[in-house]
């Protein structure tokens, strides 16, 4: 008789305060028991963010070497809009991404996610070229830099960009850089934004269709967080997993499909007091992986 293969470890993490330096958010990772994480590599409601010295770099990375954790990806500053019709904004948020791009090479990080930014009423064909011109000039000004940004798929708030795979699959046409580009996908925001993930059938749905418009080995994060608002409300409200709308059995096919084995999955629920939330969602996330 042939012995089963042993299931994978399942690559569960969730995003981490840097409060008190960059390192730290190596022990509040080990701490909930994760093997991936997510942080912001500074401030992330301002434009300039505390030096980031050598000596705390050399920190995360040995920090991170002896801890075994798997991959830390970063989110951008949530000041960013690549898609601003404004041009002060708009060049401001290409400065900001060139910065943090370059923190996350110093980290050692290997993607920067980030959202696509919203046209302001110009409309959606235009932001698509506003956005992808931004990229490009990232990139070009960035060429000796081996991290990527993932642009993260949006519930489609106001006028934000993303809510659509169309819309990335057109940033990454007009962009002169696809192969920099990957995305991030967000179980709330995609249930906001109108894709149903929350059978079996409907969520090989949402998979095929990402697969046919975009592509599946572009797809490089994803962000498990139940949703608080109703399927196409276009509100991205992060519940904890199986406490909104989208419920357990969705889970348990994003963190057991075999295709996403190698995605980092990553919580950005309600943390609770000493990381209580994150405890628990993980803990629930596990058992759905061995069920």
């Amino acid at each position: 008789m042939t012995a089963k293969k042993p299931l994978p470890v399942p690559l569960l993490g969730a995003h981490m305060s840097i409060a008190g330096g960059t390192p730290r958010a190596i022990d509040r990772a080990l701490e909930v028991k994760a093997n991936v994480s997510q942080i912001f590599v500074k401030n992330n409601n301002r434009w300039v963010g505390k030096e980031l010295r050598d000596e705390e770099v050399e920190l995360f990375r040995r920090r991170w070497r002896e801890s075994g954790l798997g991959p830390i990806v970063a989110h951008s500053a949530y000041l960013i809009n690549l898609a601003s019709p404004q041009p002060l904004l708009w060049r401001r948020s290409i400065r900001a991404m060139l910065e943090e791009l370059d923190r996350c090479r110093r980290l050692g990080l290997s993607h920067l996610v980030t959202h696509p930014g919203a046209h302001c009423g110009e409309g959606e064909k235009w932001g698509v070229k506003r956005v992808a011109r931004a990229l490009d000039r990232i990139h070009r000004r960035a060429r000796g830099c081996n991290v990527k940004i993932a642009l993260e798929a949006t519930a489609g708030q106001g006028t934000h960009l993303g809510y659509r795979f169309e819309h990335l699959r057109d940033i990454l046409a007009e962009s002169r850089f696809p192969s920099r580009i990957e995305i991030c996908l967000d179980t709330c925001h995609l249930f906001a934004a109108g894709y149903d993930v929350r059978t079996r059938e409907t969520y090989e749905s949402t998979l095929e269709a990402f697969c046919r418009v975009v592509g599946l080995p572009k797809l490089a994060v994803l962000n498990l967080n139940d949703s608080k608002r109703e399927l196409a409300s276009r509100v991205d409200r992060h519940e904890h997993i199986g406490k909104g709308m989208i419920g357990l059995e969705s889970f348990g096919l994003f963190v057991r499909d075999p295709r996403l084995a190698q995605v980092p999955k990553i919580l950005e629920t309600p943390k609770g007091q000493n990381q209580e939330g994150d405890l628990r969602n993980l803990r629930l996330l596990k058992r759905l992986a061995k069920a």
